[in-house]
């Protein structure tokens, strides 16, 4: 039952962790808190389902599956990365030496935005994912694991280690990283920076999308609103790996599948949303800066 609880837990936070990552790279550069990252992982699993629709209804995915999986996917993250440059460029790049409160406004704006187009233009009813995955699984012992939880978390990971490694050792790495610690320093010396945030948003909005195809295949269903509350949750996860920390983002996220997992598991599923604000709230007691973030004095 535990070892179990554990694989739903890392399903599940793989998946903050992945969204994560895109409030925490924005934040480590901006130091702003895009409250519309939610809705683009929410569009990537439309779009995903979408463009799925489209290639069952075109005789692809008769031909393969994996081929029609793989395209929708490849379109839902060029559709998605797509939006979060436009609306880096419309909602926030104009309010670049605004007061802070005002790209926040924006971006709740935009979150607002995006909500109700989708939900006028698909519907307030939740969209079926139009391929179910065979429910075989691996047992070891009491322990069972479907080849969709371990395809999620492989992708996880991977998307994880690849961003470091991208962060840790690329030229364009490297000038986030940069821009991150002085963006005025950065671009006197070379850098540019409105480069680097646009790469940054596409990025982040291309993982969004990653994680919205992925979640919409774990439950099979979406709606308008799963982006609100994946996007509270993969920011709790971030702040408490340590806004603006790559690998806080994703210890965060897993923390939280797990936090999420066992307590519903062991206490209550009612009151599962609430577990993952009550180890927030216990942690930055502890530590205010989160698990991995360095103590700093500007506000969030």
């Amino acid at each position: 039952m535990f070892f179990q609880q554990v694989i739903n837990g890392l399903t599940l936070g793989c998946v903050y962790a992945i969204i994560a990552l895109g409030y925490t790279m924005v934040y480590g550069i901006l130091g702003l808190i895009n409250f519309a990252h939610g809705e683009i992982y929410m569009l990537g699993a439309y779009l995903s389902i979408i463009f799925l629709a489209f290639f069952t209804a075109a005789g692809i995915t008769s031909y393969s599956i994996v081929l029609s999986l793989a395209l929708s996917l490849v379109l839902a993250v060029l559709f998605c990365s797509a939006y979060g440059f436009t609306i880096e460029k419309a909602a926030y790049k104009p309010l670049r030496n605004a007061p802070r409160l005002s790209p926040l406004i924006s971006a709740i704006g935009v979150s607002i935005f995006l909500q109700n187009f989708v939900m006028t233009t698909q519907g307030a009813t939740d969209m079926v994912f139009p391929y179910k995955f065979t429910l075989s699984t691996i047992k070891l012992f009491d322990l069972r694991v479907t080849h969709l939880q371990l395809l999620i978390i492989g992708i996880s990971f991977m998307l994880m280690a690849g961003l470091y490694l991208f962060v840790k050792f690329s030229r364009s790495g490297r000038a986030m990283r940069a821009s991150a610690q002085d963006a005025v320093m950065a671009s006197l010396v070379g850098i540019n920076v409105d480069r680097v945030i646009s790469i940054t948003f596409i990025i982040g909005a291309g993982l969004a999308a990653v994680a919205g195809m992925m979640i919409a295949a774990y439950y099979g269903l979406v709606n308008y609103y799963i982006g609100y509350i994946a996007g509270i949750k993969a920011f709790t996860a971030a702040v408490l790996g340590g806004i603006g920390n790559i690998p806080g983002a994703m210890i965060g996220g897993l923390i939280l599948g797990l936090v999420e997992s066992l307590g519903s598991a062991y206490i209550s599923s009612e009151y599962k949303d609430a577990y993952a604000f009550g180890i927030l709230i216990i942690i930055l007691m502890i530590k205010p800066s989160g698990l991995l973030g360095r103590s700093t004095d500007d506000k969030v």
